[in-house]
């Protein structure tokens, strides 16, 4: 069990994919979780998703601490294929719920009632990479799969 969650292989491009990600995804998580970057905070973020998302609580909960937390952990490869695949589900329940009936673009210009999802297609991505790669030469799953 310990080899199918923290095995991994020994290239770079796990790195550069686990970096990109978790900054990005930090940076969401961030806002969530503590209000940085402009963002709404843990409590308003709980009603948004609890209240007008209509997500369990606990479901809620998991998602703004894996996008903050995780996110973290991604960065520096602990767990990187369950947090990818948690990243994933997310993914795809986000451009499922709110953004695929907008299209594929992101609302640039303001003349589109929502954001589409060709963002959360490249978070898709990477992920899935991650998914298949594991976290690469440099990542703390390395070391605790060779324990």
């Amino acid at each position: 069990m310990k080899d199918l969650i923290f095995r991994t292989n020994t290239d770079l491009n796990p790195l550069i994919i686990r970096i990109l990600l978790g900054i990005v995804i930090f940076v969401h998580g961030a806002q969530k979780l503590f209000g940085w970057f402009g963002g709404s905070g843990f409590e308003n973020t709980m009603n948004y998703l609890t209240e007008t998302m209509n997500l369990p609580w606990a479901i809620a909960f998991l998602t703004i601490l894996l996008e903050s937390i995780g996110a973290f952990a991604l960065i520096v490869g602990l767990a990187t294929r369950f947090l990818a695949i948690s990243f994933t589900i997310i993914a795809l329940g986000i451009v499922f719920t709110t953004h695929f009936e907008h299209g594929f673009f992101m609302n640039w210009f303001g003349n589109q009632a929502g954001e589409g999802y060709e963002y959360f297609l490249l978070w898709l991505g990477m992920s899935v990479a991650l998914i298949f790669s594991g976290g690469g030469r440099y990542a703390l799953d390395r070391l605790i799969a060779k324990k």
